[in-house]
């Protein structure tokens, strides 16, 4: 009896890759595998029990043992190997009779009829992070870009992703691909690039949709990485310099607005009284000197604005006192 047993984290050795970026080939957690190693010696010790017993009881009835035997012994044991099989917590088992569909089976020990009933796979149901990418992908301004992003991922469903489709995980990378293309098309690169959040939301919904008849529930997208090719990136450094000039200046000119009707404002207070504008002038001299402990110098021309008739050194005076208080 064949079995054909696939990982659910990778595709089959057959089936080509998609193209993706030297970041997302090279990212690695650094962390070890689950093993399946338990349920392999355990596989290999019922063979060996199987072969055992079988080679005891020929030595207890015939007293020998022979060729014919070891042959029976090899079989007995080839055939309690395919009916007892240990499934892991995390996995399902697909099992087929006479090539029909039967049941899914798991987790734990699995009992399957000799020659009747074989798994065809198991199904890891944990959820599976698969890295792909679209290079050299235009937009809707037809700019080139690279993006790289990784899909989180899992099946929910084991009969479906055995029945419906031949290897679930290369197609779910080949599905995730095409439609990162598709979105991308539909995007300006300024889109792309300062929308990604949206972007990770539209895939997320397609993928859902396109992966569920698999049997596979998509959890989250990611897009890891923008690339933009070299020539165009001090274009657009420029083009982003000069937008936060353009705001600048357009900020600077409403300040000077707003600080132009407030002067109109204070205009209009002072207009008619001499005797505050002089006040106002003399508190603003005092202001600019209070702090720095230095001495204002008014030439005399421009003191003598200061003063009115023969009473306006008086006046100086007191609004001086007044300012110092």
């Amino acid at each position: 009896m064949s079995r054909r047993k696939q990982p659910a984290a990778a595709s089959s050795s057959n089936s080509p890759e998609p193209n993706l970026s030297r970041n997302a080939t090279s990212a690695d957690s650094g962390r070890r595998k689950t093993s399946r190693n338990g349920a392999i010696l355990f596989t290999v010790a019922v063979f060996a029990a199987a072969v055992a017993v079988v080679l005891a009881l020929f030595g207890v009835i015939g007293g020998r043992v022979g060729v014919t035997a070891v042959v029976v012994a090899a079989l007995a044991g080839w055939l309690a190997a395919s009916s007892i099989h240990v499934v892991m917590e995390w996995e399902k088992a697909v099992v087929m009779r006479f090539g029909k569909f039967n049941r899914v089976a798991g987790p734990g020990i699995v009992f399957t009829w000799p020659l009747v009933e074989f798994y065809t796979l198991r199904v890891d149901q944990r959820v599976i992070a698969t890295y792909f990418g679209a290079e050299e992908t235009l937009t809707s301004d037809l700019v080139p870009i690279n993006v790289d992003a990784v899909i989180f991922w899992m099946v929910f469903s084991a009969k479906k992703a055995t029945m419906e489709v031949e290897d679930y995980a290369s197609a779910v990378s080949w599905m995730s691909q095409a439609m990162l293309r598709k979105a991308i098309g539909r995007a300006s690169l300024s889109e792309v690039a300062t929308r990604r959040d949206q972007l990770d939301a539209e895939l997320k919904d397609v993928l859902e949709g396109k992966l569920a008849e698999w049997g596979i529930t998509v959890i989250d997208v990611e897009v890891r990485d923008i690339v933009v090719p070299k020539e165009l990136q001090s274009a657009m450094a420029a083009e982003a310099i000069a937008a936060r000039e353009r705001n600048a200046r357009m900020i600077l000119a409403e300040a000077e607005g707003d600080i132009s009707a407030m002067l109109k404002d204070a205009s209009a207070n002072y207009e008619g009284d001499t005797e505050a504008m002089r006040l106002r002038t003399m508190h603003l001299a005092y202001e600019s000197v209070k702090h720095s402990g230095g001495t204002l110098v008014i030439p005399s021309a421009f003191s003598e604005g200061f003063t009115e008739g023969p009473d306006g050194a008086d006046k100086v005076a007191r609004a001086v006192q007044q300012a110092a208080r």
